[in-house]
């Protein structure tokens, strides 16, 4: 029993030590994240979790309502778009570009791009590794089921998972987070 008791002691130690020395460590780097980094990384911790993969859990997922054809779909996002001085500015139809490869039909695929040109510049100016966000880009995807799903890269990563972003481009950005938002959401029900 004296031997078991003195092996849990000896582990005890060490794993405090290994916490003193993580937090030594890890401290000064962690002090400079943006506060929201534990909830953005718990809640893709426990997307990831949930689904087992990563590129799932990286996603806003929006079901469109039944009825809603994909013309319809792509209009109202056009249109939420520029009601929040958003462009449009490029679409690439996935399914066209199967279809002239292989001959075959394809499901409805589609990927939608938007711009803020002003936050753009703004990130650009920050870091260009922060271009390959540029342009925001919506998926209009038809499941294998046959139903619409509107799809896009959630932000908050970018915005909250590491270094805090400058004042400036982290309001711009969390702009830009909540519109592309209120756009799948808006265009799933085919507002304008």
């Amino acid at each position: 029993m004296k031997i078991i008791r003195n092996l849990l002691a000896l582990i005890g130690l060490a794993s405090l030590i290994g916490l003193g020395y993580a937090y030594v460590r890890l401290a000064p780097a962690l002090a400079e994240f943006d506060s929201d980094f534990p909830r953005v990384y718990g809640e893709l911790g426990q997307r990831l979790l949930e689904t087992g993969d990563p590129g799932v859990a990286m996603m806003w997922a929006v079901p469109v309502e039944e009825g809603l054809t994909p013309e319809e779909v792509i209009e109202s996002l056009k249109s939420l778009a520029t009601s929040r001085n958003f462009l449009f500015v490029g679409e690439s139809p996935f399914y066209k570009q199967i279809k002239a490869i292989t001959g075959e039909d394809y499901r409805y695929v589609n990927f939608l791009s938007f711009c803020d040109a002003g936050v753009g510049k703004l990130m650009l100016e920050y870091r260009d590794q922060y271009s390959g966000f540029m342009p925001c880009r919506i998926a209009l995807v038809e499941d294998k089921q046959g139903r619409l799903w509107l799809y896009s890269m959630n932000l908050e990563l970018m915005i909250h998972g590491g270094k805090a972003l400058p004042p400036e481009l982290k309001a711009a950005a969390l702009r830009v987070s909540t519109t592309l938002q209120e756009m799948m959401r808006g265009a799933a029900k085919g507002e304008f």
